[in-house]
């Protein structure tokens, strides 16, 4: 092998394939197929079912779709309500040809509210499980300020976020390092964000940085010391979980002011 082809294959990073959830795969099959066999069932009623009702009844199926599943499946069975619909319930039937304006303006009207259906019931889907993982965020948050005032080391409010910041973040490991600023480690800000060096690091694209990345801990607004956190094989923890870490470390930085030095983690 020349070294033209060497130095591109070991230039070249192979990206993993990221699996989509069962639940999600099961929508997607569900976009492809519902709106078929629901426009088929249709078919001995179509001569009696004016046109506008059948198009409601796909429009349901595509919210059932949607809120199963994820937009991509809302949008998949929107396309198939329509298609479906022109193919089975519409002159002439059994084609995907339409003759009269009034069809035409009625599958076009299927499509448009299907898709923007989808959209609502996925935004909807998204804003429940945002609310249902808050109130885990919220625990930890409380639990940990619980023990900031209760607690009569630092050590032990430092050895509690470790344990958090793994499990949030979904770490292999994480170490607590108390006044040292060596080195030049990627770093989880105060908005959720990693930079590395002075450059924005894309975090939901590239997954972790490599090595360890560090959040600091701040009392009174004075550098305490660092969190340094090793990635998991895991997927990227969302942003919400990584601001919630930045408030932990936060309250790890007010049990330091308070109490004084830690011994290293």
């Amino acid at each position: 092998m020349s070294s033209t082809h060497a130095g591109l294959g070991a230039g070249f990073v192979r990206r993993p394939v990221v699996a989509l959830p069962t639940r999600d795969r099961a929508a997607l099959a569900a976009g492809l197929v519902a709106p078929f066999l629901v426009s088929f069932l249709l078919v001995p009623l179509r001569t009696h079912l004016s046109h506008t009702n059948a198009a409601l009844i796909l429009v349901v199926v595509v919210v059932a779709v949607a809120a199963l599943g994820s937009r991509l499946a809302g949008v998949v069975a929107a396309l198939s309500a329509a298609a479906w619909f022109d193919f089975f319930l519409t002159r002439p039937y059994e084609t995907f040809d339409i003759s009269a304006g009034a069809d035409i303006g009625t599958a076009v009207l299927l499509l448009v509210v299907g898709l923007i259906v989808a959209q609502l019931a996925a935004h909807a889907r998204k804003l429940e499980i945002i609310t249902v993982t808050d109130e885990g965020y919220l625990a930890r948050i409380h639990t940990t300020a619980d023990l900031v005032r209760s607690a009569k080391s630092a050590d032990t409010v430092v050895d509690h976020v470790r344990g958090e910041l793994t499990a949030l973040l979904g770490l292999s490991g994480c170490r607590f390092e108390y006044g040292t600023l060596l080195g030049q480690p990627a770093r989880l800000g105060k908005d959720g964000g990693i930079t590395v060096g002075r450059r924005a690091w894309d975090l939901e694209r590239s997954g972790w940085p490599e090595g360890e990345t560090e959040l600091r801990a701040y009392g009174n607004g004075h550098y305490l010391g660092r969190f340094m956190l090793t990635p998991g094989p895991g997927p990227v923890p969302p942003l919400q979980a990584r601001l919630v870490a930045v408030t932990l470390a936060d309250q790890t930085g007010a049990a330091l002011d308070t109490a004084g030095p830690v011994g290293a983690g």
